[in-house]
């Protein structure tokens, strides 16, 4: 089984399972598909984090970010003008992408770890197809062209593939990539390794440095993806896992552990919403202070998950009004997919290029458009998080994984910058605490604290489909909330995939998405 945020993606998926391929290299398929039919949420520039596990033990995580350019520090920013850092073009373009070397990876270990035997070609090979034959444009994809219009359409290389003749694709046109298809085609011959230390690699680094990025050669060279420990905290006992600094996976673990400190006998009643945001508070707070490259925080992670402070944190819930809000938002486009084999053996996955579009910046050699994650550094060398030459970049995307009490291994998770814990949370308790199946807890109508997408407001948004007694006791209690659609997209594509003893699976993914769960 496979869900992603679009149907080709979790067939691309499918198609290396239905091959014999493990659950690892349907999803480094089903990455590389979405990489080239969902572009301005992810991407090969950009970076990518993985949970691997199968039902009973400890997932095993890619941190695959890369860390700022060896050149970037912040007078070489200062030098050229610049108060902050810009937040698009090549100058934004600051930090090594990774999530190739996620891929790369994850393939060394399907192949010593899990039997597997799929050749790199192969797992690219739908993608090939999509980025040369081209693939009917989304209305996503056009709506977030349209948007970013006036911030994007100067960058080097943006109109030509997505403005041509000055107009922004239109939805059903066809999106050709044929620049992407060839760097695939050549990874898939040269194999991965060629985008760091390659032919693959002196292209991108002389376009990078050509366009006044500080990106060079050598950073590309130096980058590998490692493997590292998540994090992990007993929710209700339940084993709930996702990825340690410098991604916000803390955060996430924090909703859940102060929630399941109350007693809330209802899913979307007023109780369940409020303590949630009310904790997404809390957890926030932890994160803002603290949360940064792991090599710079003053107490490890881990500290903040143990009983006497997860305790001490939940005195700041009060059941009885919303504290003050808002504190300090982040932005991100993400895409998050999962899948699970025969065996058991299970992904949870999300890659990104940060804001939509990332940097804006398309190399012209290889059509890769690079992230700008490097622009949640700050210039100010007394922040929480300034930046240094080889220091990585703090990270909303984060996958979640959890091994329930009854056997079931469940992989969740969103996309969406701030939202993306809140949505997790929304999923767990929905569906493990509260009972809800699992499409219906995703279906269900959502709430965002904070901004995302390159919203201002910093408010509480909640979909129009929940209750109207709901929503107005919620005002009772103090909160700012917005009315949006019924069906926002700035609430994030999610999805999940439980898998049971037995071998059950059961999947789910969201209608605000083009995406699918895809099975056999």
């Amino acid at each position: 089984m496979v869900t992603a945020p679009h149907h080709l993606a979790a067939q691309a998926g499918l198609s290396v399972l239905s091959d014999g391929g493990n659950a690892i290299e349907a999803m480094i398929a089903a990455a590389a598909a979405i990489a080239v039919v969902y572009p301005h949420m992810n991407g090969l520039g950009g970076d990518g984090f993985w949970l691997i596990a199968r039902p009973g033990s400890t997932p095993i995580g890619i941190q695959a970010c890369g860390r700022a350019a060896i050149a970037a520090g912040r007078s070489w920013y200062r030098d050229r003008g610049y108060a902050s850092i810009p937040d698009r073009g090549p100058q934004s373009a600051l930090t090594v992408a990774g999530t190739v070397g996620g891929w790369l990876k994850a393939h060394d270990i399907s192949r010593l770890q899990y039997g597997g035997r799929l050749p790199t070609s192969r797992l690219l090979q739908d993608a090939i197809r999509y980025a040369w034959e081209g693939v009917p444009v989304p209305r996503t994809l056009h709506e977030n062209i349209t948007n970013k219009r006036l911030e994007l359409e100067n960058v080097s290389g943006f109109s030509k593939v997505y403005l041509p003749d000055g107009a922004p694709l239109t939805v059903g046109s066809r999106l050709r990539q044929p620049r992407v298809a060839d760097t695939l085609a050549r990874l898939s011959q040269a194999g991965l390794s060629d985008f760091y230390r390659g032919d693959l690699a002196r292209s991108m680094a002389a376009d990078l440095e050509k366009a006044d990025s500080p990106l060079r050669l050598a950073d590309l060279e130096n980058y590998q993806a490692t493997v590292v420990a998540p994090l992990s905290l007993d929710v209700g006992g339940h084993k709930v896992f996702n990825m340690p600094p410098p991604t916000q996976g803390l955060a996430s673990l924090l909703i859940l552990g102060l929630y399941a400190r109350g007693t809330i006998e209802e899913a979307d009643s007023c109780d369940h919403l409020h303590r949630l945001v009310e904790c997404t508070k809390a957890a926030f707070r932890i994160r803002n202070r603290h949360v940064t490259d792991p090599d710079y925080m003053q107490r490890p992670a881990a500290e903040f998950l143990t009983e006497s402070s997860v305790t001490e944190l939940e005195k700041t819930v009060r059941a009885d009004r919303a504290a003050p809000w808002p504190d300090t938002p982040a932005k991100g486009d993400t895409v998050w997919l999962a899948a699970t084999d025969h065996t058991g053996l299970s992904v949870s996955f999300i890659q990104s290029v940060y804001w939509e579009f990332g940097s804006g910046f398309i190399l012209p050699e290889t059509g890769v458009t690079w992230q700008n994650r490097g622009t949640s550094f700050s210039l100010d060398g007394n922040g929480a998080n300034p930046l240094e030459p080889g220091r990585l970049p703090f990270h909303t995307i984060q996958p979640a994984m959890a091994s329930l009490s009854d056997g079931r291994l469940m992989s969740y998770g969103a996309m969406g910058g701030e939202g993306q814990p809140q949505t997790q949370a929304a999923i767990f308790t929905r569906h493990v605490m509260h009972g809800q199946d699992l499409q219906s807890a995703i279906t269900a109508p959502r709430w965002l604290l904070g901004r995302t997408w390159g919203a201002e407001d910093n408010n509480l948004k909640m979909e129009s489909r929940f209750d109207p007694a709901v929503v107005k006791k919620l005002r009772a209690l103090g909160h700012d909330i917005e009315i949006v659609g019924a069906f926002e997209e700035i609430m994030g594509h999610a999805g999940a995939i439980v898998r049971h003893p037995d071998g059950l699976m059961e999947g789910a993914a969201d209608p605000r998405s083009d995406g699918v769960v895809a099975a056999r």
